[in-house]
């Protein structure tokens, strides 16, 4: 019988922050030990790509094409037992740079769903975001 972790706001918090740290820092071993088995990204396109070993190849792509891509916060609280970040990416590739709103859901410790949207319009339309949007939708 699977027992479910009970966390509070402040755990979940701090779980949804190391994820990030280990972005970051782009620690990919860490950030794999963070995710569910059935981990799913949601771009801001609404593209959802599922599962651990298949995120860590599009997170291993990711930081080789943009390596010193970053997340900053400027605010991040709990709804529902999903946590809420708002600030912006900083990245060399001017396209990624600019603010954005991340979601995560917390599942016994470990990210379940990480989910950005992305508040400018610019970084929609860059052939590397494209070809990154691409990669996490399958096509």
């Amino acid at each position: 019988m699977k027992v479910t972790i009970e966390m509070d706001s402040s755990e979940l918090m701090l779980t949804a922050l190391r994820f990030n740290d280990r972005i970051n820092q782009q620690d990919l071993e860490g950030l794999v030990e963070l995710m569910t088995d059935d981990h799913t990204f949601v771009d801001n396109a609404g593209n959802v790509t599922k599962g651990k070993n298949v995120m860590k190849e599009h997170w291993r792509g990711f930081f080789k094409k943009c390596p010193d891509y970053r997340n900053e916060f400027t605010g991040v609280t709990v709804q529902d037992n999903v946590v809420v970040m708002v600030g912006y990416s900083v990245c060399s590739l001017k396209s990624l740079n600019g603010p954005n709103i991340w979601t995560a859901k917390i599942h016994d410790g470990r990210v379940s769903e990480w989910k950005v949207f992305w508040l400018n319009e610019s970084a929609r339309e860059s052939s590397l975001t494209q070809d990154f949007l691409r990669v996490h939708s399958g096509s």
